[in-house]
């Protein structure tokens, strides 16, 4: 298959969850089709020469669209006039459509791929077989920072937590294939069919999150894209409800926040004892310098790679409900489960103290991502789908 894929960002560096989906699949499908890589590039600052040299030797032709922050407003602006969610208009741009168009005319796809609704109305009239990856539900995780948000912010984020979920609903029957990352994402879309959505969870690179013989110099740490509002939260708990109750325990425990661009609510936690490092070159430095890993989640939806990747690496682990559900680790045998302050700390205060459990969970949480989370086995689900479509 000759497939056209369309994502919101550029895929690199692999620092957000959906640039390392992307980028994987990419990487996977290469294998047996010819990818043609169309990426927005809204944010500005991505570093172009950078992507393209580790994203061509998987592509037969790769394509940055540059979004003017003024053709960003303006589109915000029309969204909210036409009742269209505003990250459809974030994304969007006439002059975007148009070369998107004309890269489709060009290359003449048997398939075309598109990542989010966010990127859905450039190729929602294409006559083309069309696959759309919701990858998470986007009106949940607008639902659930609705419930956590200032008065003043909720009417905001209940607009377009609705305007989400209708266009949820009103994608689902222009796309021949659908897919998601898990069984319970797929569970919140509000569609009649929506058992019909392919899951296609996300895989690890098992060579490269691998285990390190390395130093202790942490005692629990905790990854990811410090500017996400999910990962905000998630650090503000920590700072202010889980660690005050390990303190008691132990009081000398250090924990490290490491991911790129920390937001400030993230900066003002740090201390002597809580480490924010904003971004690091190599992640795995922070996950094999920490004994215990924690994924304190309370809003967001989709799966967390970053949990994967402490498993991978063989350590210990600690989430909520939230992430643990869409993984499907067995709870006190593969990974630790709490679902409130008190719960999460005893955990923690538990691996740090009780060294044979530790090892035992590390191990068995290592043993459950290689069974089930590896990229080309994930990736074959979403090939073999698209396929299906192509041979009728």
């Amino acid at each position: 298959m000759k497939i056209f894929v369309l994502l919101p960002r550029i895929p690199w560096p692999l620092e957000k969850g959906d640039k390392l989906r992307a980028y994987n699949q990419i990487k996977q499908l290469a294998r047996n089709n010819e990818i043609v890589l169309c990426a927005l590039n809204v944010d500005g600052n991505a570093d172009k020469q950078k992507a393209f040299s580790m994203l061509q030797p998987y592509c037969v032709s790769v394509n940055f669209i540059d979004i003017t922050k003024v053709s960003v407003l303006f589109n915000i602006i029309i969204a909210f006039f036409t009742g269209k969610p505003l990250q459809c208009g974030f994304y969007f741009s006439r002059n975007a459509k148009r070369k998107i168009h004309s890269l489709i005319k060009k290359h003449q796809p048997d398939m075309l791929y598109c990542q989010f609704i966010r990127v859905a109305p450039y190729i929602i009239k294409e006559n083309l077989p069309k696959t759309i990856d919701y990858q998470d539900v986007l009106s949940i995780g607008m639902k659930r920072r609705a419930d956590i948000a200032p008065f003043y912010l909720k009417p905001f984020f209940l607009t377009e937590y609705k305007r989400l979920r209708r266009y949820e609903n009103y994608v689902f029957d222009l796309f021949d294939v659908k897919t998601i990352i898990s069984e319970q994402d797929r569970d919140f879309i509000d569609h009649p069919e929506k058992d019909k959505i392919v899951i296609v969870p996300n895989g690890v690179d098992h060579d490269f999150f691998k285990p390190q013989n390395r130093e202790k110099i942490y005692d629990v740490v905790f990854t990811g894209n410090m500017a996400y509002p999910p990962n905000v939260n998630a650090v503000e708990y920590l700072a202010e409800e889980i660690l005050p109750l390990v303190w008691k325990s132990l009081p000398d425990v250090k924990m490290f926040i490491a991911g790129a661009t920390p937001d400030g609510k993230v900066r003002r936690v740090a201390s002597d004892k809580i480490i924010v490092s904003g971004w690091i070159d190599d992640i795995r430095d922070a996950y094999s310098q920490s004994r215990v890993f924690i994924a304190p989640m309370r809003i967001g939806t989709g799966l967390q790679n970053k949990i994967l990747e402490a498993m991978s690496m063989k350590i210990p682990s600690i989430t909520t409900s939230l992430a643990s559900n869409p993984i499907g680790a067995t709870e006190d045998v593969d990974i630790m489960v709490g679902n409130n302050a008190a719960e999460l700390a005893s955990y923690i205060v538990l691996l740090l103290k009780d060294k044979e459990k530790a090892a035992s969970l590390a191990q068995n949480g290592y043993d459950f991502v290689h069974r089930v989370y590896e990229w080309s086995s994930v990736t074959s689900i979403l090939e073999e789908a698209m396929k299906k479509v192509i041979k009728k």
